[in-house]
């Protein structure tokens, strides 16, 4: 409809001038200057009832472009002023056809109608058609390269376009991706942290609570008290890791006096609670982040996690040493020993490997008949 209305408001502009150029000339008789007026009527009325459907429909363009032809060469035939109007028809020629093709084709068409009239208003003489020609030549190839560099530019506007809107579509899939990304990543960390965390501490509340069991079966007043005790904090330190999962929050091992004295609190618990001697060896550590810091407790929970499920053990060691290439946490038992090699079902090792990962860190383990090393290496760039 924009096209249609600046169209329309061009046509009526240009109709007026040269109604006005018509009736002002001086020079022409009655009769150039009423067929002069009726071939402007017509190419003005030919626009109103044909040409404005010309967008939308090939015959109709088709009828209006062959009008336009005829009544602005027949204007020219009766007054040379007429000419005027190829500064409109043109434009509309280039505008209205549907393919390149036609707009040259009609190009041409409307130059030798221009062309033809002319001769036919200065007569047959060598200088008239020599004058005609040459203005007509002089049109027809300004309207050529202007209509062609116009249609350039609206062919590589048209590419643009596309491109933008298939950018877009490229840019709203890459957005669910990330958001699908996004939530598959939270659900893993969340599974992460519940296993290191929660599923540990509901695994050590059913090994204390299956002592005292047999404690109260031994009649054992004192030791199933001090199981008890022993369930009644587990629960508390369960209860506060599920609280600060859910505020996603640091561990709750963690305070300001940093990781050395989480890993001695983490030995202290597990002692208590499984009666295997742990002991730290985490000296002289350096200033490390935050999320370094997650990354190490949880490695150093699950390692004895799995020593106190899996490796029959009486010692186990958390070493932590720093050096000029990063950190690295070694957990290491006196148990029976595994073969890496061979595939285990369960979550541990996988989860602390892809946490690892996340820092760009990297688990060995070392197992033998004489007992089992957990190690994870973060390398030095994300310590800090």
């Amino acid at each position: 409809m924009g096209f249609v209305r600046w169209m329309s408001a061009a046509v009526i502009v240009t109709t007026t001038i040269m109604a006005a150029l018509i009736v002002g000339s001086s020079g022409y008789g009655l009769n150039d200057r009423i067929g002069a007026g009726v071939a402007l009527a017509v190419f003005g009325l030919s626009w109103f009832t044909v040409g404005m459907r010309s967008d939308t429909s090939p015959i109709a363009a088709f009828i209006f472009v062959t009008v336009l032809v005829i009544a602005v060469g027949t204007g020219v035939a009766f007054m040379p002023i007429m000419a005027t109007l190829q500064a409109l028809a043109y434009p509309l020629v280039w505008v209205i056809s549907e393919r390149t093709r036609n707009a040259i084709i009609s190009n041409v068409a409307l130059a030798l109608s221009v062309g033809v009239g002319s001769v036919i208003n200065m007569g047959l003489s060598v200088s008239a058609m020599l004058y005609s020609g040459t203005v007509t030549a002089l049109s027809l190839i300004f309207s050529l390269a202007l209509g062609l560099w116009i249609t350039q530019i609206s062919k590589l506007s048209d590419q643009r376009h596309d491109l933008v809107l298939e950018l877009q579509s490229t840019r709203d899939k890459l957005t669910a991706i990330s958001r699908d990304a996004g939530v598959s990543s939270e659900r893993e960390r969340l599974a992460r942290e519940i296993h290191d965390t929660i599923a540990q501490d509901l695994t050590g509340l059913v090994l204390v609570a299956q002592r005292a069991k047999r404690e109260l079966d031994n009649n054992n007043a004192a030791g199933a008290a001090e199981q008890l005790e022993l369930i009644e904090d587990s629960a508390r330190a369960a209860l506060a890791e599920t609280r600060a999962l859910v505020a996603a929050s640091a561990p709750v091992g963690l305070t300001g006096d940093g990781i050395s004295s989480a890993l001695h609190r983490l030995a202290e618990r597990y002692t208590r609670e499984t009666h295997l001697t742990v002991t730290v060896d985490a000296a002289e550590l350096p200033a490390i982040a935050r999320e370094t810091e997650v990354v190490v407790l949880r490695c150093a929970q699950e390692a004895l996690a799995n020593v106190r499920k899996h490796a029959n053990a009486t010692r186990a060691t958390i070493a932590v040493a720093a050096d000029a290439t990063g950190l690295t946490v070694a957990v290491t038992d006196d148990g029976d020993g595994f073969d890496p090699a061979t595939a285990h079902t369960g979550f541990g090792l996988e989860g602390m490997s892809e946490r690892l990962a996340l820092v760009n860190g990297r688990l060995d383990v070392d197992s033998s008949g004489a007992g089992t090393t957990v190690r994870a290496t973060i390398p030095k760039e994300v310590l800090a």
